[in-house]
């Protein structure tokens, strides 16, 4: 029984075994290409005589083999086979995470690493930073990252002692590889620098598998970013047929939307930014007229107050506003013009607002409207709002002069 050869060998995708242990559908081989499940990179997958491997593990000092159904037995000779195309991307977009690191290594600050993890579709790598990492930090490192791929940086792994490794400033480990690394020798993964004097770019504790070359890796493309713990970023990528993909989706979108706005990519985001100036003003103005209309009808019903229970009411509909619309004004004349305000009008379904003083109670008012008409509401005994409400504005008004 053995390790798994193919963090070694990374470009082996087909070999010939001999079965040492059979147990149903799990065998054990004698050596093994196939790469078992760990570090956050998926096992291999691929064939053993022509039938499917559905996963692959360690399990103490052997690579456990689990296929689709029972097969060969202890002693059988077996032709093996891995998915050239998935190991392929796997090397790809794990040597992408290391490059990826070595990018925020010039970009973020106090960087440590918190995790790491492929799938199908997107590779995702946490880093620990104090950095705030915004839109313009996420194209930096998205720059960063595929000029390395350009630069076609060697890409080297070997063996060394444990405590020279962990000795080593350069050296990324994440927590659960370093209280791994129990034994004397650990695997550090190089992206060269370049010329004979340079620094690596990045160094890195892992047992996965890997390109030679970060040109092998193609264009890397970063999807988003998210915070999954404190003190934690997330960034996600893509590489390969995804990442292609995406870039051509954002290129469509922006070229969608030039045309839109009657301009080029390049002026693009100064038009945004006129349209969303030009906007805002527009919502101040409009703003200021519903204001104006406010204050118009409300004067307006100011000159024919009611009278209820022995108080005085204004009462009344305003069109083309919102119960938030309302709210500011009604609390200011309040106590005012009457002792209570209640305004009524319709924002998809019909709403109420009430402001009240000198002791009345404007939720109870709105209790009152919404158990006659349906609907919900609350607030509190100087100012409540409803809404939801099954009748017409001018419904809830009668019933409050009634």
């Amino acid at each position: 029984m053995s390790d798994s050869l193919a963090s070694a060998e990374p470009y082996v995708m087909s070999f010939d075994a001999t079965v040492e242990r059979a147990d149903g559908n799990e065998i054990v081989l004698d050596e093994t290409y196939f790469y078992p499940e760990g570090g956050g990179q998926p096992a291999d997958r691929g064939t053993i005589d022509g039938i499917a491997v559905e996963g692959v593990r360690s399990d103490g000092e052997a690579v456990v083999h689990v296929l689709a159904e029972p097969g060969p037995t202890a002693g059988e000779s077996v032709i093996c086979a891995v998915d050239a195309a998935f190991r392929t991307y796997c090397m790809r977009a794990h040597t992408a995470s290391h490059a990826l690191y070595g990018a925020a290594r010039g970009t973020l600050a106090d960087l440590g690493y918190g995790g790491f993890d492929i799938d199908e579709r997107r590779v995702r790598i946490d880093f620990e930073t104090t950095s705030d990492v915004d839109d313009e930090t996420l194209v930096e490192l998205e720059r960063r990252v595929n000029r390395v791929v350009w630069d076609s940086r060697p890409v080297t792994w070997e063996t060394v002692p444990r405590d020279d490794a962990l000795s080593r400033e350069e050296v990324a480990f994440n927590a659960k590889t370093e209280e791994g690394a129990s034994g004397e020798t650990v695997r550090l993964v190089t992206i060269e620098g370049l010329g004979d004097d340079e620094q690596p770019f990045d160094v890195a504790a892992c047992g996965g598998t890997h390109v030679e070359n970060t040109r092998e890796i193609g264009p890397v493309t970063l999807l988003e970013r998210s915070n999954p713990g404190e003190g934690l970023t997330r960034v996600e990528f893509a590489v390969g047929q995804p990442g292609i993909e995406r870039r051509t989706e954002e290129k469509a979108a922006v070229l969608d939307a030039a045309s839109v706005a009657g301009t080029s990519v390049a002026e693009l985001p100064d038009v945004v930014e006129r349209l969303r100036t030009e906007r805002e003003e527009l919502e101040s103005t409009v703003n200021e007229l519903q204001g104006a209309v406010v204050e118009t009808r409300i004067a307006e019903l100011c000159e024919e107050p009611i009278e209820r229970d022995g108080r005085e009411w204004v009462v009344g509909t305003v069109d083309g506003v919102t119960a938030n619309d309302l709210a500011g004004r009604a609390r200011e004349l309040a106590g005012d013009v009457a002792d209570g305000i209640v305004l009524t009008g319709r924002d998809g379904r019909t709403f109420v607002a009430v402001a009240t003083a000198d002791g009345l109670d404007a939720s109870a008012v709105v209790d009152e409207v919404t158990d006659e008409f349906g609907g919900g509401g609350g607030g509190s005994p100087d100012f409540a709002q409803g809404g939801g409400i099954a009748a017409d504005p001018a419904d809830v008004v009668d019933h409050f002069r009634s």
